[in-house]
């Protein structure tokens, strides 16, 4: 399976979709990118003077592609419009804001999948290589 494939696979689309393209993925990890637009609707109150993305939307984008990016790849051809994907614990610590135009990277390390329990190291720098946030994600898969 090619990495647009498995961007197709995702279970999101437009405006909840976090996923711009996976640079390179393993059974061991992933990387991929996003680049907010400046005009998601969320800016618009967040903060009203100097917008900033807000935490969990950085969760979210960490989730995608660090984890069910890396899930469908894992389940390979066994992804299919019936399996459920559901987060189950996220433990993320807050470095640096995310502004409107801003490109991520999403760097994720497999920590363990078993049971279809997937947990993951994540982090997100942004384009100074500077670290967004980092920290473990886990989901479940079924």
């Amino acid at each position: 399976m090619n990495n647009k494939e498995i961007i197709a696979k995702l279970p999101y689309s437009v405006p909840f979709l976090f996923v711009d393209e996976l640079v390179s993925i393993d059974e061991n990890g992933v990387e991929g990118t996003f680049t907010f637009n400046e005009n998601l609707e969320f800016y618009k109150g967040h903060f009203k003077e100097k917008p900033v993305t807000p935490g969990v939307i950085l969760t979210e984008v960490m989730a995608q592609i660090g984890l069910v990016c890396l899930g469908i790849y894992l389940l390979n051809n066994e992804f299919s419009i019936n399996t459920s994907i559901a987060l189950t614990s996220t433990n993320i610590d807050f470095l640096k804001p995310v502004f409107p135009a801003e490109k991520v990277t999403v760097i994720s390390e497999k920590i363990y999948f078993r049971f279809g329990k997937l947990k993951c190291k994540v982090t997100m720098k942004n384009e100074h290589d500077e670290i967004v946030c980092r920290g473990e994600i886990a989901g479940i898969i079924v």
